[in-house]
């Protein structure tokens, strides 16, 4: 078995080693450790090897809480201190700014971390009918495989979630389209005492009396909302919730807070939401500071998903224009503006924003601050789009979970479009694993 230097970490927590002049990447190895390793993989240019012994360890190694971590592909950093996850996420985001966009801000923003444990407010858990492993595993799936993991705890899901993984496997044990299941979704909304939990059964096949029966049992037992999915995430249809007893129909409470700007934003369970909800009340607060609305501003939210900064925007400017390219999801940030008595300052609208033209563009009008939350592709369209004479904006604050496309999106921005990098800064949205968000602030030059 060799011995290895391990020189730095990549963007997937491996450690990264060199052998007979080729790179190693070695599983839960730490910089500056000296471990014994095993090959795993071999590449023509890489290969990859897992720790077998810790040689000389590493000050910032922590002991993994979780006893399926390392099995498990949930989560790749609980043998790393929180505190050095935070810093070696923060250097990630300072890297790929200055080698994919080849852009410094004029300041690194202090990060943003949260709890370390019991965070997880979302989860899409697989399921699998295994009888030689015992009957039904329910979980994430294995690190690098497409098993499910045996997991009978998890203590980066919210408490509630974790304590239900050993109930779900027996309920699927014993319902006749164990096979026909292959996974749940899971929701959590509001905080303390006041959470609702939401799990979306996701069925192939229509669902027997008998098992609907032991579902509908399984949710008054445990006090959930149950869901059932038969096709795309907009089929879901409730099944069973809290209160719906006496022949009234079941009604959904989920919902999360975002105090600090008195707006309660209901959601459905397969709606996109933020897994992390400490984060993001912190997230909305600081994204909304750096953007620094003015009462009188007009202010355009892209990719606004249900009006996550739609709605506190909507608290401190004149008029808020959230566009995202689903209608469904649209048509509920419209109705989350009704319920929080802001439909008179925030619209929405439907469109392609990885399509739209600078024509599209200007007949939107002009626009004193834009936020841009895109999912993982980025925004190059949108930016391209900033960076034209005609179209620029005193102020952009862009929130990215990927730091590669904000590198690129950033790049063009400065190069092309004239603007400055202000700031940038990484948050901890995802504790223990190397999914890196981190929030951006952009000026003309």
């Amino acid at each position: 078995m060799p011995e290895l230097q391990i020189e730095s970490l990549d963007l997937e927590a491996n450690g990264v080693a060199r052998a007979e002049g080729k790179v190693v990447f070695v599983r839960e190895a730490l910089p500056g450790e000296r471990v014994e390793a095993e090959i795993i993989r071999r590449k023509p240019r890489f290969d990859v090897a897992r720790t077998l012994r810790v040689l000389q360890a590493s000050p910032m190694r922590a002991r993994p809480r979780c006893p399926h971590f390392g099995v498990c592909g949930g989560c790749s950093m609980q043998h790393l201190d929180t505190r050095a996850q935070v810093a070696i996420k923060q250097r990630a985001l300072e890297d790929q700014l200055a080698h994919l966009g080849n852009v410094r801000p004029a300041m690194m923003l202090r990060a943003i971390a949260g709890p370390d444990w019991g965070y997880r407010y979302r989860a899409r858990l697989s399921v699998r009918h295994v009888p030689r492993k015992g009957g039904v595993l329910v979980g994430f799936h294995e690190r690098g495989s497409s098993y499910v993991a045996d997991m009978r705890e998890c203590p980066v899901l919210a408490p509630r979630v974790s304590a239900l993984l050993l109930p779900l496997r027996e309920l699927i044990g014993g319902l006749a389209m164990r096979d026909r299941m292959p996974q749940i979704e899971v929701a959590m909304g509001g905080e303390g005492s006041d959470t609702v939990l939401a799990l979306v059964f996701r069925v192939l096949d229509p669902v027997s009396a008998a098992d609907r029966e032991a579902l509908t049992a399984f949710a008054r037992q445990h006090c959930v909302e149950l869901w059932l999915q038969p096709k795309g995430p907009d089929s879901i249809v409730l099944l069973w919730a809290p209160g719906a007893e006496g022949g009234e129909p079941p009604r959904s409470r989920l919902a999360y807070a975002l105090p600090e700007f008195g707006v309660r934003m209901p959601f459905a369970p397969t709606d996109f939401t933020q897994v992390n909800h400490q984060i993001n009340q912190v997230l909305v607060s600081r994204a909304l500071r750096l953007l620094a609305p003015a009462p009188s501003h007009r202010v355009a939210d892209l990719f606004c998903g249900l009006g996550n900064f739609s709605l506190p925007l909507a608290r401190l400017s004149a008029e808020v224009l959230g566009i995202e390219g689903s209608a469904a999801l649209v048509a509920r940030a419209a109705d989350n503006a009704r319920a929080n008595g802001l439909q008179a300052k925030a619209r929405f609208s439907a469109a392609n924003l990885f399509e739209m033209s600078l024509p599209a563009w200007q007949a939107l009008g002009r626009f004193d601050r834009v936020l841009i939350d895109p999912p993982r592709e980025g925004a190059l369209e949108v930016c391209r789009a900033l960076a034209e004479d005609g179209f620029k904006v005193p102020r952009i604050v862009y929130v990215s979970c990927n730091p590669a496309t904000l590198a690129r999106d950033a790049g063009l921005l400065v190069h092309a479009g004239g603007y400055r990098l202000e700031a940038a800064g990484a948050l901890n949205m995802f504790p223990h694993t190397s999914h890196v968000e981190s929030i951006a602030v952009f000026e003309p030059a």
